[in-house]
């Protein structure tokens, strides 16, 4: 499920974009809103936890980690998440607009989308509970996303060749994650640059206001039954 989860959530999302192109935007807001509270959720109660209860525990080559380094990591997976959105144009949470058509792929921001969803895909070999929350989180994306490459007429077939890769990207993450040594070395170091990622995303999806900057009651509910799900996740 850690694989199919992410990535037919990015297909369904791009059949959706493709074939009933929704002209509404309130209910793809209402689906970030709910994703963004339940990665939050995820985070706070599942993968934080056990970054720094990993983090007591002596490793391999007989050095244990400390708290404060972890905090840092954290950090650093903040601001790298900022730098990726300065690049992606914060598609990752619902934010993208065309000004000028194109032909070309957007090589900046797609990019800049395929290295954030295959960092939040490393946690999943772990943390399979994740993954709902991961894939509820990449369906708007990838309805925006195609609906972005539709309005800029690119090519059908270029943009089902983006979107695909788009989609192999998370379970990738898990892929390495889980076979790659070198990684599992560095569990928690990267597990929390994971956790700082996914802190910057969520937040930015709850906490930003809508168009008329009103926190209205349907996003309100969004939220608290994201909350709920991810804590019996």
């Amino acid at each position: 499920m850690v694989f199919i989860i992410p990535f037919f959530s990015v297909i369904l999302g791009y059949l959706v974009a493709t074939i009933f192109q929704p002209k509404n935007k309130k209910h793809i807001k209402l689906l970030m809103a709910f994703s963004g509270s339940f990665l939050l959720t995820i985070t706070v109660t599942h993968l934080l936890p056990e970054v720094y209860h990993h983090s007591h525990e002596v490793s391999d080559h007989g050095h244990s980690h400390e708290k404060n380094l972890i905090g840092i990591f954290i950090m650093i997976g903040i601001v790298f998440q900022i730098i990726l959105e300065y690049f992606s144009k914060g598609a990752e949470h619902g934010h993208v607009h065309i000004h000028d058509k194109f032909d070309k792929i957007p090589w900046l921001l797609f990019i800049s989308l395929c290295i954030h969803a295959l960092l939040e895909g490393m946690p999943l070999s772990k943390h399979q509970e994740l993954a709902l929350g991961i894939g509820i989180h990449h369906l708007p994306i990838a309805v925006i996303l195609t609906a972005f490459f539709i309005e800029g007429q690119m090519k059908r077939r270029t943009i089902l060749f983006c979107m695909v890769i788009f989609a192999l990207m998370t379970p990738l993450g898990t892929l390495i994650s889980t076979n790659v040594s070198f990684l599992n070395t560095y569990y928690s170091e990267i597990s929390a640059i994971v956790v700082g990622i996914l802190f910057h995303i969520s937040s930015t999806i709850i906490f930003e206001s809508n168009e008329d900057h009103s926190f209205n009651i349907n996003k309100l509910i969004a939220i608290i039954s994201g909350v709920i799900l991810a804590y019996f996740a």
